[in-house]
């Protein structure tokens, strides 16, 4: 599909979620963060998510969602989907990020973008999503450009660490 002639432009900073629809373009950096796209083919809509660490330590009586966390961007995802009366299964999935940006580090610990993948790819198979495709791990940094009207996601990987 081509290019509407207006569109709305949205970047996400670490922490942000966005659902919108086929007028929308949404667009982040990441480094070991991790985004997940999800779109609908159908209805032209969708989101974003870029999270930065897999669990939200918060305490049990504040339930509050936060979109740092991959936990909680899937319960946000799983809202906006629930209230465009669709389910997950109509969704194009992708994911990507979890990148390294320390190489030399000791690797006998996980690193924090090991976690974040680790974590996106078992939430989404938990809650029916299929992973239709995904560009993770390596070194570096993404550059991520995601196109509601279309679906089409664009992947710029600059596999280079500053020193």
């Amino acid at each position: 599909m081509s290019e509407p002639s207006f569109f709305i432009d949205i970047f996400l900073q670490p922490g942000e979620f966005y659902f919108g629809d086929h007028e929308t373009r949404i667009r982040t950096i990441l480094g070991s963060c991790v985004s997940i796209t999800m779109w609908h083919p159908i209805k032209r809509i969708g989101g974003m998510c870029h999270y930065m660490l897999p669990k939200n330590k918060r305490a049990p009586h504040n339930p509050g969602m936060d979109g740092k966390y991959a936990e909680d961007t899937i319960r946000l995802f799983l809202h906006e989907i629930k209230g465009a009366h669709t389910s997950a299964h109509d969704y194009e999935v992708k994911i990507f990020g979890g990148g390294n940006q320390f190489p030399g580090q000791d690797r006998r610990v996980f690193s924090v973008s090991e976690q974040n993948v680790n974590i996106g790819r078992e939430l989404l198979a938990h809650h029916g999503f299929k992973i239709k495709s995904e560009h993770l791990g390596g070194n570096g940094h993404r550059n991520i450009m995601f196109d509601l009207w279309s679906g089409d996601v664009w992947v710029k990987h600059v596999d280079k660490i500053m020193e």
